[in-house]
């Protein structure tokens, strides 16, 4: 599909809207209890790839340990109890506007030994095949902007109960192709960047109401990294980085049937944008809140506390997903949940339906997602993720 340079900007901004945002500026006119998003780079790394978590409002930290571990929290590779896992994910992407939006994921760990793992995914972002025009409406060139990371994970049980994982992370951003900023004189560049993962897990046997049951809980805090720039003279973006915990329960009903609920909670470790005046001669000022142009360690915390109107929108910064998930006789799944985001910061609000078949060592996922609006850009987004297991025997796969 080819759009005009005003179809690109437009598409560009409601992707901000729906998904925190790419390079945006900070608006000046913002108001106490008005709309007051936190912007960054790349934030493709924060949409969900994978079609169970999908299907649970985007629920992982503390899910049992899956092939999309690496994703949602590294720690968990540690406790899977076969040999290996792996899968491949396709998401269409803001389908209700564009037809060529999509997100590829592949992903798998190895456990060479029992306490350990090993693994690593890829991410693809595509925006699509977009024709670039400067003012006149003249035509500057073409170009299909993308977006993708390359992780390499490790994880290591800490004792019978924890463990803990880390991942690295290696971002690269094109989003012009080098085509020149109409009226600027600068070229515009792909941005780069490098990341860290840091998280924990925890997996507990238990009972409820005389029932066996497995206790989990999870932390992490994922895209620890450099800032992006797209341009060799301009202001640098901050990366998503993201803190992501929540606990998880499952409980076995009886041989053939187990239930899961699972609960994240998301707050995004980057500055808010504060309220700005002017003073008489119109050099800019910070009315309320605090300076965002800092270090990416100095905006990690000073993202607790620099929300301009105080610790009640901190609040409203912190993301709720929670799902339940069925299983009938480890073959047949079905999953719900709900997303929970404030109307002051993106107000993305659906529900999420899911399903997954097990066959031996294959496995197939898709999520459905409904959001409460009508007329949402994420209207009828589906998920698919096609997963595996290699290195059991026959009897391991069995059982």
């Amino acid at each position: 599909m080819r759009n005009t340079i005003s179809k690109t900007g437009a598409l560009l901004s409601l992707f901000i809207f729906v998904f925190t945002g790419l390079n945006a500026q900070q608006d000046k006119s913002n108001l106490l209890g008005q709309l007051n998003t936190i912007t960054t780079a790349v934030p493709f790394l924060l949409i969900s790839p994978d079609a169970r978590q999908g299907g649970m409002g985007d629920a992982g930290i503390a899910t049992e340990p899956d092939a999309h571990a690496i994703h949602w929290n590294p720690a968990k590779m540690a406790f899977y109890n076969g040999k290996g896992l792996g899968s491949v994910s396709y998401t269409p992407w803001l389908r209700q506007l564009v037809n060529d939006i999509y997100l590829a994921y592949a992903t798998g760990y190895y456990k060479p030994k029992p306490d350990q793992a090993v693994g690593g995914s890829v991410r693809f972002f595509s925006l699509g095949q977009i024709d670039f025009t400067d003012a006149t409406g003249g035509s500057i060139g073409s170009f299909n902007p993308s977006e993708f990371a390359l992780d390499v994970a490790y994880a290591r049980k800490l004792g019978e109960e924890f463990s803990g994982g880390i991942a690295l992370r290696y971002i690269h951003s094109n989003l012009t192709g080098g085509i020149p900023i109409p009226g600027s004189g600068v070229t515009s560049k792909p941005g780069n960047s490098v990341a860290a993962d840091i998280a924990v897990f925890y997996q507990k046997d238990v009972e409820v109401g005389q029932k066996p049951a497995v206790l989990t809980a999870g932390l992490a805090i994922t895209n620890i990294g450099s800032k992006i720039s797209y341009t060799e003279t301009g202001d640098k973006d901050f990366i998503p980085i993201n803190l992501r915990f929540g606990p998880g329960l499952k409980l076995k009903l009886n041989d053939f049937n187990e239930l899961a609920f699972n609960l994240d909670f998301n707050k995004l470790l980057v500055p808010t944008p504060p309220v700005y005046s002017s003073d008489s001669v119109g050099n800019e000022l910070i009315l309320y809140g605090k300076d965002p142009k800092v270090g990416v360690a100095a905006g990690m915390f000073q993202s607790f506390s620099d929300a301009p109107d105080g610790f009640k929108e901190e609040l409203k910064e912190i993301n709720i997903a929670g799902g339940a998930e069925y299983w009938y006789d480890k073959q047949f799944a079905f999953r719900v949940g709900y997303f929970f985001e404030s109307a002051l910061k993106g107000n993305r609000k659906y529900f999420t339906l899911g399903a997954g078949l097990r066959y031996s060592t294959f496995g197939l996922d898709f999520s459905y997602l409904i959001p409460t609006e009508q007329r949402n850009p994420l209207e009828n987004t589906l998920r698919f993720s096609l997963s595996f297991r290699f290195g059991e025997t026959k009897k391991e796969v069995t059982e």
